[in-house]
């Protein structure tokens, strides 16, 4: 299979109550016209309080915006049937979304399985705010299976939480095998699917137990906006995560949410591109006599590469390297592009450029999921694939000319 070439994992219909298509679901789900007026797009409610139409006597289900507002009931609405789940739970953030989940599924005491090249600030929440509650975690290889069967503990492992891609490594692992381990150790899965987006992936379908998204990347796919959200099947487990949201209140505000619901409605379209550009960029990279390594599920030498072209429809926008001479060379090259803007985030429709040890990760340094200090991190946007080549070929040249020149 060629870089990007989509395999045919996804079925053409999305599981759960929903029977549309996924493109047809990212326009219309949770976002039918208005009632009152028509408007074919959802309202903004900015609202803080709702009346009553008695007491205790609710008009439509809201009463208070940090409980409920119906521009996030809308977006909790769409994000569920994109991901084919039967709740969606909205946040302020995507850590903010990992930690209600967490709470709402774990109790101090309880053990928990991380990737072992698990995102910074996730790894920071486990490692600094968790570790304190009582919660205890082990990095692994989730893509080891023995290695993952090895660690868990009876009784007391409660999660194996994975990340597929990884980010920055972009590592794969096999969700329906681990959804098998840990349902067998009494256990949960939660996949963070930020990576892949429901366009190109569906936990829930795969046999996970909750999904988690930063809707800042390619849910909102703007730049624009900052959120997360928890998508799960389970109504019990949907209402602890329900009560936690409710109760530490991170929740996003109506602006927010409707940001990415707009967002969404062209999530389809965006992915093809994002996923044809990374194509080339990859190919490109791995064909230049200055790049050391090339991480992109998408080419066949990834190590993860056949099981990516299973359980994925598309290899994604992401794709990481290191360039000859280290990490100097690595920061000379983020400083020399063009197009490619030095920033954190990713998934958004511009293409952005970083050094995931000194940026995004510079919060696993020391640790034992630090990052090469050589790597760099591109989130491949949907300009002219040639032109982005073309960049990133100018700074390679220009930045080993440097090195080269002392």
């Amino acid at each position: 299979m060629r870089a990007g070439e989509p395999g045919h994992a996804v079925p053409p219909r999305v599981a759960g109550p929903w029977p549309h298509r996924f493109e047809t679901l990212a326009v219309h789900a949770g976002q039918e016209p208005d009632p009152a007026t028509g408007a074919v797009v959802v309202p903004i409610h900015p609202a803080s309080t709702f009346a009553q139409d008695g007491v205790g006597q609710l008009r439509a289900g809201f009463d208070y915006a940090r409980s409920g507002n119906p521009t996030r009931a809308a977006l909790e609405t769409s994000l569920a049937a994109l991901e084919g789940g039967r709740a969606g739970l909205a946040f302020a953030s995507g850590l903010a979304a990992e930690d209600a989940l967490l709470r709402a599924a774990c109790r101090p005491g309880d053990h928990v399985l991380i990737p072992g090249d698990a995102y910074g600030g996730t790894y920071r929440l486990f490692d600094r705010v968790l570790a304190t509650w009582g919660l205890r975690y082990t990095p692994v290889d989730l893509s080891d299976l023995a290695a993952v069967r090895a660690a868990l503990l009876p009784g007391r492992t409660r999660l194996i939480w994975c990340e597929t891609p990884t980010n920055p490594l972009l590592s794969i692992a096999d969700i329906a095998a681990l959804a098998e381990l840990a349902h067998g150790a009494g256990a949960l899965l939660a996949v963070d699917n930020t990576f892949a987006s429901p366009y190109l992936q569906r936990p829930l379908a795969l046999g996970a137990d909750a999904v988690v998204h930063s809707t800042t990347k390619y849910l909102g796919g703007h730049s624009d906006v900052v959120g997360g959200a928890v998508i799960v099947n389970d109504p019990e487990l949907a209402e602890r995560i329900r009560f936690v949201q409710n109760a530490t209140g991170a929740v996003p505000g109506p602006f927010d949410a409707w940001l990415v619901l707009r967002g969404v409605k062209t999530l389809p379209v965006r992915m093809d591109r994002h996923n044809a550009n990374a194509a080339v960029i990859a190919a490109m990279l791995a064909d230049h006599q200055d790049v050391l390594e090339v991480r992109y599920p998408g080419l066949p030498g990834h190590p993860g590469h056949a099981l990516a072209a299973r359980q994925m429809s598309g290899f994604g926008g992401m794709v990481s390297f290191r360039p000859r001479g280290g990490a100097a060379v690595a920061a000379e090259v983020c400083a020399r592009t063009r197009l490619f803007t030095l920033a954190e985030s990713l998934g958004g429709v511009e293409s952005l450029i970083e050094v995931p040890g000194r940026m995004t990760h510079a919060s696993v340094a020391g640790s034992p999921l630090a990052v090469p200090d050589d790597l760099v991190r591109l989130s491949v946007g949907i300009e002219a694939a040639e032109d982005l080549v073309e960049d990133l070929r100018q700074a390679l040249e220009e930045a080993i000319k440097v090195a080269a020149d002392g």
